[in-house]
Protein backbone atom coordinates (compact mmCIF):
# COMPACT_ATOMS: atom_id res chain seq x y z
CA UNK A 1 0.00 0.00 0.00
CA UNK A 2 1.53 3.43 -0.90
CA UNK A 3 1.91 5.63 1.94
CA UNK A 4 0.85 9.28 0.61
CA UNK A 5 2.98 12.00 2.02
CA UNK A 6 1.23 14.39 4.94
CA UNK A 7 0.28 17.74 3.64
CA UNK A 8 -2.22 19.76 4.64
CA UNK A 9 -5.78 20.23 3.28
CA UNK A 10 -7.16 22.74 0.83
CA UNK A 11 -10.72 23.70 -0.10
CA UNK A 12 -11.17 24.58 -4.01
CA UNK A 13 -14.69 24.52 -4.76
CA UNK A 14 -15.81 22.06 -2.52
CA UNK A 15 -13.28 19.72 -3.57
CA UNK A 16 -11.15 18.66 -1.19
CA UNK A 17 -7.20 18.64 -2.17
CA UNK A 18 -4.50 17.36 0.42
CA UNK A 19 -4.88 16.16 3.90
CA UNK A 20 -5.23 12.71 2.47
CA UNK A 21 -8.02 13.24 0.20
CA UNK A 22 -8.34 11.50 -2.71
CA UNK A 23 -6.17 12.45 -5.53
CA UNK A 24 -8.31 15.26 -7.62
CA UNK A 25 -7.50 14.38 -11.63
CA UNK A 26 -7.55 18.25 -13.44
CA UNK A 27 -7.72 19.22 -16.99
CA UNK A 28 -7.70 22.32 -18.92
CA UNK A 29 -9.65 23.84 -21.50
CA UNK A 30 -7.74 25.10 -25.21
CA UNK A 31 -10.61 27.12 -25.71
CA UNK A 32 -10.61 31.10 -25.96
CA UNK A 33 -12.33 31.85 -22.62
CA UNK A 34 -14.31 34.88 -23.87
CA UNK A 35 -15.92 32.56 -26.23
CA UNK A 36 -18.64 32.00 -23.60
CA UNK A 37 -20.38 28.54 -25.64
CA UNK A 38 -17.63 26.75 -27.17
CA UNK A 39 -15.75 27.17 -23.21
CA UNK A 40 -19.01 26.03 -21.12
CA UNK A 41 -19.40 23.05 -23.62
CA UNK A 42 -15.52 21.89 -23.20
CA UNK A 43 -15.94 22.44 -19.65
CA UNK A 44 -19.20 20.77 -19.62
CA UNK A 45 -17.40 17.73 -21.51
CA UNK A 46 -14.32 17.63 -19.45
CA UNK A 47 -16.42 17.61 -16.36
CA UNK A 48 -18.56 14.87 -17.92
CA UNK A 49 -15.22 12.65 -18.64
CA UNK A 50 -14.20 12.93 -14.81
CA UNK A 51 -12.33 16.18 -14.70
CA UNK A 52 -12.95 17.49 -11.04
CA UNK A 53 -11.30 20.90 -11.17
CA UNK A 54 -10.70 22.33 -14.47
CA UNK A 55 -8.62 25.68 -15.62
CA UNK A 56 -9.39 28.33 -17.92
CA UNK A 57 -7.33 30.65 -19.32
CA UNK A 58 -7.69 34.31 -18.47
CA UNK A 59 -6.12 36.07 -20.40
CA UNK A 60 -7.53 40.01 -21.38
CA UNK A 61 -10.52 41.93 -20.54
CA UNK A 62 -12.85 39.86 -22.99
CA UNK A 63 -11.92 36.54 -21.02
CA UNK A 64 -12.37 37.99 -17.15
CA UNK A 65 -15.44 39.52 -18.52
CA UNK A 66 -16.75 35.82 -20.02
CA UNK A 67 -15.82 34.18 -16.78
CA UNK A 68 -19.00 34.75 -14.18
CA UNK A 69 -21.04 34.00 -17.32
CA UNK A 70 -19.51 31.06 -18.16
CA UNK A 71 -19.89 30.02 -14.16
CA UNK A 72 -23.86 31.06 -14.24
CA UNK A 73 -23.84 28.84 -17.45
CA UNK A 74 -22.47 25.84 -15.90
CA UNK A 75 -24.34 26.02 -12.74
CA UNK A 76 -27.67 26.55 -14.66
CA UNK A 77 -26.22 23.45 -16.59
CA UNK A 78 -26.04 21.05 -13.43
CA UNK A 79 -22.75 20.98 -13.81
CA UNK A 80 -20.70 22.24 -10.42
CA UNK A 81 -17.29 21.31 -11.53
CA UNK A 82 -15.11 24.27 -9.75
CA UNK A 83 -13.07 26.67 -12.59
CA UNK A 84 -9.30 27.75 -11.87
CA UNK A 85 -8.35 30.84 -13.68
CA UNK A 86 -4.90 30.98 -15.28
CA UNK A 87 -3.22 34.35 -15.11
CA UNK A 88 0.06 35.34 -16.02
CA UNK A 89 1.52 39.15 -17.28
CA UNK A 90 -1.80 40.73 -16.15
CA UNK A 91 -3.82 39.02 -13.80
CA UNK A 92 -3.31 41.66 -11.45
CA UNK A 93 -4.99 44.20 -13.42
CA UNK A 94 -7.42 41.67 -14.52
CA UNK A 95 -9.08 40.98 -11.42
CA UNK A 96 -8.97 44.58 -10.34
CA UNK A 97 -11.01 45.12 -13.16
CA UNK A 98 -13.53 42.45 -13.49
CA UNK A 99 -13.99 42.03 -9.70
CA UNK A 100 -16.73 38.99 -10.72
CA UNK A 101 -14.13 37.11 -12.34
CA UNK A 102 -12.74 36.86 -9.11
CA UNK A 103 -15.52 36.24 -7.30
CA UNK A 104 -16.33 33.08 -9.57
CA UNK A 105 -13.38 31.16 -9.91
CA UNK A 106 -12.60 28.91 -7.22
CA UNK A 107 -9.08 29.21 -7.27
CA UNK A 108 -6.14 31.36 -8.84
CA UNK A 109 -3.09 29.83 -10.51
CA UNK A 110 -0.59 32.45 -10.16
CA UNK A 111 3.04 31.94 -12.10
CA UNK A 112 5.86 33.51 -9.88
CA UNK A 113 8.21 33.99 -13.59
CA UNK A 114 6.17 36.44 -15.13
CA UNK A 115 3.76 38.27 -12.65
CA UNK A 116 6.26 41.21 -13.32
CA UNK A 117 9.50 42.36 -13.93
CA UNK A 118 11.75 44.36 -11.49
CA UNK A 119 10.36 46.86 -8.65
CA UNK A 120 6.83 45.69 -10.55
CA UNK A 121 7.01 42.40 -9.51
CA UNK A 122 6.18 42.86 -5.40
CA UNK A 123 3.57 45.19 -5.88
CA UNK A 124 1.70 43.21 -8.95
CA UNK A 125 2.06 39.73 -6.89
CA UNK A 126 0.61 42.18 -3.78
CA UNK A 127 -2.35 43.19 -5.60
CA UNK A 128 -3.49 39.37 -6.76
CA UNK A 129 -3.17 38.01 -3.11
CA UNK A 130 -4.92 41.06 -1.38
CA UNK A 131 -8.09 39.99 -4.19
CA UNK A 132 -7.83 36.22 -3.23
CA UNK A 133 -7.40 37.26 0.56
CA UNK A 134 -10.64 39.46 0.14
CA UNK A 135 -12.66 36.59 -1.94
CA UNK A 136 -11.19 34.08 0.48
CA UNK A 137 -10.04 32.03 -2.97
CA UNK A 138 -7.01 29.45 -2.30
CA UNK A 139 -4.21 29.85 -4.95
CA UNK A 140 -1.63 27.84 -6.73
CA UNK A 141 2.27 29.30 -6.65
CA UNK A 142 2.73 27.31 -10.27
CA UNK A 143 6.47 27.63 -11.16
CA UNK A 144 7.03 26.85 -14.71
CA UNK A 145 10.76 26.35 -15.91
CA UNK A 146 10.32 27.71 -19.43
CA UNK A 147 9.13 31.19 -17.37
CA UNK A 148 11.01 31.12 -14.64
CA UNK A 149 12.01 34.31 -12.67
CA UNK A 150 15.30 35.08 -14.35
CA UNK A 151 16.24 37.36 -11.33
CA UNK A 152 15.92 34.41 -9.09
CA UNK A 153 17.73 32.04 -11.88
CA UNK A 154 20.78 34.95 -12.56
CA UNK A 155 21.46 35.16 -8.80
CA UNK A 156 21.63 31.52 -8.34
CA UNK A 157 23.52 30.77 -11.20
CA UNK A 158 26.21 33.72 -9.90
CA UNK A 159 26.13 32.27 -6.30
CA UNK A 160 27.20 28.58 -7.72
CA UNK A 161 29.73 29.95 -9.87
CA UNK A 162 30.99 31.62 -6.98
CA UNK A 163 30.96 28.06 -5.00
CA UNK A 164 33.86 25.76 -4.37
CA UNK A 165 31.95 22.91 -5.27
CA UNK A 166 29.55 24.28 -7.91
CA UNK A 167 26.52 21.98 -9.34
CA UNK A 168 25.73 21.36 -12.89
CA UNK A 169 23.57 24.34 -14.51
CA UNK A 170 20.61 21.76 -14.66
CA UNK A 171 21.15 21.36 -10.88
CA UNK A 172 21.02 24.98 -10.23
CA UNK A 173 17.88 25.41 -12.49
CA UNK A 174 16.18 22.46 -10.69
CA UNK A 175 16.66 24.37 -7.05
CA UNK A 176 15.70 27.69 -8.82
CA UNK A 177 12.31 26.06 -9.20
CA UNK A 178 11.86 24.62 -5.84
CA UNK A 179 12.74 28.00 -4.52
CA UNK A 180 11.15 30.36 -6.74
CA UNK A 181 7.88 28.09 -5.49
CA UNK A 182 8.68 28.16 -1.66
CA UNK A 183 9.18 31.79 -1.62
CA UNK A 184 6.72 33.25 -3.43
CA UNK A 185 4.38 30.93 -1.27
CA UNK A 186 6.07 32.15 1.92
CA UNK A 187 5.39 36.09 0.62
CA UNK A 188 1.81 35.21 -0.21
CA UNK A 189 1.56 34.08 3.68
CA UNK A 190 3.09 37.57 4.35
CA UNK A 191 0.53 39.04 2.91
CA UNK A 192 -2.35 37.35 4.33
CA UNK A 193 -3.25 34.27 2.63
CA UNK A 194 -3.47 31.27 5.18
CA UNK A 195 -1.41 28.61 4.85
CA UNK A 196 -4.26 26.57 4.11
CA UNK A 197 -5.49 27.96 1.02
CA UNK A 198 -2.24 28.01 -1.03
CA UNK A 199 -1.44 24.79 -3.76
CA UNK A 200 2.49 24.26 -5.01
CA UNK A 201 3.03 22.99 -8.50
CA UNK A 202 6.60 22.80 -10.14
CA UNK A 203 6.15 21.71 -13.78
CA UNK A 204 9.09 21.02 -16.04
CA UNK A 205 8.88 18.59 -19.56
CA UNK A 206 11.84 16.55 -18.76
CA UNK A 207 10.85 13.22 -16.60
CA UNK A 208 13.76 12.80 -14.06
CA UNK A 209 13.68 17.21 -13.67
CA UNK A 210 10.15 16.36 -12.44
CA UNK A 211 11.07 13.53 -10.36
CA UNK A 212 14.12 15.62 -8.36
CA UNK A 213 12.06 18.97 -8.18
CA UNK A 214 8.89 17.55 -6.59
CA UNK A 215 10.78 15.09 -4.57
CA UNK A 216 13.00 18.52 -3.33
CA UNK A 217 9.30 20.25 -2.61
CA UNK A 218 7.63 17.19 -0.49
CA UNK A 219 10.65 17.42 1.76
CA UNK A 220 10.59 20.80 2.16
CA UNK A 221 6.97 21.65 2.72
CA UNK A 222 3.41 20.38 3.66
CA UNK A 223 1.41 22.57 1.08
CA UNK A 224 -0.91 20.29 -1.20
CA UNK A 225 1.18 19.58 -4.64
CA UNK A 226 0.03 19.79 -8.01
CA UNK A 227 1.85 17.21 -10.24
CA UNK A 228 1.92 17.36 -13.75
CA UNK A 229 4.87 17.01 -16.78
CA UNK A 230 4.51 20.44 -19.00
CA UNK A 231 4.34 20.07 -22.54
CA UNK A 232 3.98 16.50 -22.35
CA UNK A 233 3.64 15.83 -25.89
CA UNK A 234 1.19 14.28 -28.40
CA UNK A 235 0.17 10.51 -28.71
CA UNK A 236 2.02 7.59 -27.28
CA UNK A 237 5.13 10.14 -26.81
CA UNK A 238 2.88 12.41 -24.05
CA UNK A 239 1.08 9.46 -22.26
CA UNK A 240 4.17 7.44 -21.35
CA UNK A 241 6.43 10.22 -20.39
CA UNK A 242 3.32 11.52 -18.39
CA UNK A 243 2.93 8.00 -16.93
CA UNK A 244 6.77 7.52 -15.91
CA UNK A 245 6.69 10.89 -14.24
CA UNK A 246 3.55 11.23 -12.01
CA UNK A 247 3.66 7.44 -11.30
CA UNK A 248 7.07 7.40 -9.78
CA UNK A 249 5.90 10.45 -7.78
CA UNK A 250 3.05 8.68 -6.97
CA UNK A 251 4.22 5.77 -5.83
CA UNK A 252 6.75 7.68 -3.50
CA UNK A 253 3.17 9.43 -2.04
CA UNK A 254 3.81 12.74 -3.45
CA UNK A 255 0.91 14.12 -5.32
CA UNK A 256 -2.44 15.58 -3.85
CA UNK A 257 -3.74 16.88 -7.49
CA UNK A 258 -2.74 15.58 -11.09
CA UNK A 259 -2.86 16.94 -14.69
CA UNK A 260 -1.67 15.26 -17.54
CA UNK A 261 -0.88 18.15 -19.97
CA UNK A 262 -1.22 16.12 -23.53
CA UNK A 263 -0.95 18.17 -26.93
CA UNK A 264 -4.26 16.61 -28.96
CA UNK A 265 -4.44 15.87 -32.64
CA UNK A 266 -5.43 18.42 -34.45
CA UNK A 267 -9.48 18.71 -33.78
CA UNK A 268 -8.55 15.99 -31.02
CA UNK A 269 -10.94 15.10 -28.05
CA UNK A 270 -9.83 17.26 -25.35
CA UNK A 271 -10.75 14.77 -22.62
CA UNK A 272 -8.44 11.86 -23.20
CA UNK A 273 -5.95 13.87 -20.84
CA UNK A 274 -8.64 13.48 -17.99
CA UNK A 275 -9.23 9.98 -19.33
CA UNK A 276 -5.06 8.93 -19.00
CA UNK A 277 -5.04 10.40 -15.72
CA UNK A 278 -7.55 8.20 -14.34
CA UNK A 279 -5.91 5.33 -15.68
CA UNK A 280 -3.08 6.49 -14.09
CA UNK A 281 -4.51 6.73 -10.80
CA UNK A 282 -7.05 3.49 -11.44
CA UNK A 283 -4.08 1.04 -12.51
CA UNK A 284 -2.03 2.17 -9.57
CA UNK A 285 -4.75 1.12 -6.98
CA UNK A 286 -5.32 4.64 -5.88
CA UNK A 287 -8.84 5.36 -6.86
CA UNK A 288 -11.50 3.32 -9.17
CA UNK A 289 -13.20 5.70 -11.73
CA UNK A 290 -14.44 3.11 -14.20
CA UNK A 291 -14.75 -0.34 -14.33
CA UNK A 292 -11.49 -1.98 -15.80
CA UNK A 293 -11.44 -3.74 -19.07
CA UNK A 294 -8.70 -6.33 -19.06
CA UNK A 295 -7.94 -7.73 -22.54
CA UNK A 296 -5.31 -10.09 -23.51
CA UNK A 297 -2.93 -8.40 -26.54
CA UNK A 298 -3.21 -11.52 -28.75
CA UNK A 299 -0.64 -13.78 -30.34
CA UNK A 300 -0.51 -16.90 -32.92
CA UNK A 301 -3.43 -18.44 -31.71
CA UNK A 302 -5.60 -15.00 -32.39
CA UNK A 303 -5.36 -14.63 -35.49
CA UNK A 304 -9.20 -12.86 -35.72
CA UNK A 305 -9.16 -9.15 -34.78
CA UNK A 306 -13.05 -10.08 -33.04
CA UNK A 307 -11.73 -10.01 -29.31
CA UNK A 308 -9.43 -6.80 -30.15
CA UNK A 309 -13.09 -5.38 -31.17
CA UNK A 310 -15.26 -6.52 -28.89
CA UNK A 311 -12.66 -5.11 -25.90
CA UNK A 312 -13.06 -1.74 -27.59
CA UNK A 313 -16.78 -1.97 -27.59
CA UNK A 314 -16.64 -3.12 -24.53
CA UNK A 315 -14.48 -0.47 -23.05
CA UNK A 316 -16.35 1.90 -24.82
CA UNK A 317 -20.17 1.55 -23.81
CA UNK A 318 -18.73 1.47 -19.87
CA UNK A 319 -16.92 4.84 -20.43
CA UNK A 320 -20.42 5.93 -22.57
CA UNK A 321 -22.29 4.38 -19.53
CA UNK A 322 -20.59 5.07 -16.44
CA UNK A 323 -22.18 8.92 -15.82
CA UNK A 324 -25.37 6.85 -15.19
CA UNK A 325 -23.91 3.76 -13.31
CA UNK A 326 -22.23 6.46 -11.18
CA UNK A 327 -25.39 7.95 -10.09
CA UNK A 328 -27.79 4.62 -9.77
CA UNK A 329 -25.02 1.79 -8.32
CA UNK A 330 -22.50 1.91 -5.26
CA UNK A 331 -19.37 1.12 -6.17
CA UNK A 332 -19.75 -0.19 -9.70
CA UNK A 333 -16.47 1.58 -10.59
CA UNK A 334 -14.12 -0.92 -9.14
CA UNK A 335 -15.77 -3.81 -11.64
CA UNK A 336 -13.63 -6.02 -13.60
CA UNK A 337 -14.67 -7.10 -16.77
CA UNK A 338 -11.96 -9.38 -18.63
CA UNK A 339 -12.62 -9.92 -22.95
CA UNK A 340 -9.72 -12.73 -23.63
CA UNK A 341 -9.00 -14.23 -27.42
CA UNK A 342 -8.55 -17.79 -26.83
CA UNK A 343 -8.14 -20.96 -23.96
CA UNK A 344 -4.72 -20.11 -23.06
CA UNK A 345 -5.20 -17.76 -19.82
CA UNK A 346 -9.16 -16.82 -21.48
CA UNK A 347 -11.18 -18.95 -19.16
CA UNK A 348 -9.03 -18.15 -15.95
CA UNK A 349 -9.09 -14.37 -16.42
CA UNK A 350 -12.60 -14.22 -16.80
CA UNK A 351 -12.94 -16.23 -13.48
CA UNK A 352 -10.60 -13.47 -11.89
CA UNK A 353 -12.93 -10.80 -13.30
CA UNK A 354 -16.67 -10.19 -11.71
CA UNK A 355 -17.60 -10.96 -15.30
CA UNK A 356 -15.38 -12.25 -18.68
CA UNK A 357 -15.62 -13.71 -21.79
CA UNK A 358 -13.15 -16.57 -23.46
CA UNK A 359 -13.56 -16.11 -27.00
CA UNK A 360 -12.40 -18.91 -29.35
CA UNK A 361 -8.56 -18.61 -30.81
CA UNK A 362 -7.86 -19.95 -34.14
CA UNK A 363 -8.78 -23.25 -34.42
CA UNK A 364 -10.87 -23.83 -31.32
CA UNK A 365 -14.72 -24.40 -31.24
CA UNK A 366 -17.15 -21.66 -31.98
CA UNK A 367 -18.04 -20.86 -28.57
CA UNK A 368 -17.22 -18.06 -26.19
CA UNK A 369 -18.21 -19.22 -22.22
CA UNK A 370 -19.27 -16.28 -20.04
CA UNK A 371 -18.33 -15.99 -16.15
CA UNK A 372 -19.60 -14.42 -13.37
CA UNK A 373 -18.03 -14.33 -10.00
CA UNK A 374 -15.82 -17.06 -10.96
CA UNK A 375 -18.77 -19.70 -12.33
CA UNK A 376 -19.53 -19.92 -16.02
CA UNK A 377 -23.17 -18.68 -16.65
CA UNK A 378 -23.49 -19.30 -20.38
CA UNK A 379 -21.84 -19.72 -23.46
CA UNK A 380 -22.55 -17.74 -26.42
CA UNK A 381 -21.89 -18.60 -30.04
CA UNK A 382 -23.15 -17.34 -33.27
CA UNK A 383 -22.99 -13.86 -35.08
CA UNK A 384 -24.58 -11.81 -31.85
CA UNK A 385 -21.58 -12.30 -29.45
CA UNK A 386 -21.11 -8.93 -28.83
CA UNK A 387 -24.77 -7.99 -28.82
CA UNK A 388 -25.46 -10.36 -26.57
CA UNK A 389 -22.16 -10.35 -24.22
CA UNK A 390 -22.72 -6.18 -23.75
CA UNK A 391 -26.54 -7.18 -22.68
CA UNK A 392 -25.30 -9.57 -19.75
CA UNK A 393 -22.96 -6.73 -18.52
CA UNK A 394 -25.67 -4.40 -18.03
CA UNK A 395 -27.56 -7.16 -16.36
CA UNK A 396 -24.50 -7.98 -14.21
CA UNK A 397 -23.90 -4.30 -13.14
CA UNK A 398 -28.11 -4.46 -12.20
CA UNK A 399 -28.01 -7.16 -9.94
CA UNK A 400 -24.54 -7.18 -8.61
CA UNK A 401 -24.13 -3.76 -7.60
CA UNK A 402 -26.37 -1.73 -4.84
CA UNK A 403 -28.65 0.97 -5.74
CA UNK A 404 -28.22 4.30 -4.00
Amino acid sequence: MIRRRASIATSVGGVRVGGGAPIVVQSMTNTDTADIDSTVTQVRALARAGSELVRITVNSDEAAAAVPHIRDRLDAAGVGVPLIGDFHFNGHKLLKAHPACGEALAKYRINPGNVGRGSKRDPQFAEMIEVACRNRKPIRIGVNWGSLDPELLTRMMDENNASAEPLSANEVMRAAVVESALQSAGRAEELGQPHDAIVLSAKVSGVQDLIAIYSALAARCDYPLHVGLTEAGMGSKGIVASTAGIGVLLQAGIGDTIRVSLTPEPNGDRTQEVIVAQEILQTMGLRSFVPMVIACPGCGRTTSTYFQKLAQDIQSHIRHRMPEWRKQYVGVEEMNVAVMGCVVNGPGESKHANIGISLPGTGERPVAPVYEDGEKTVTLKGDHIAEEFQQLVEAYVARRFNPR
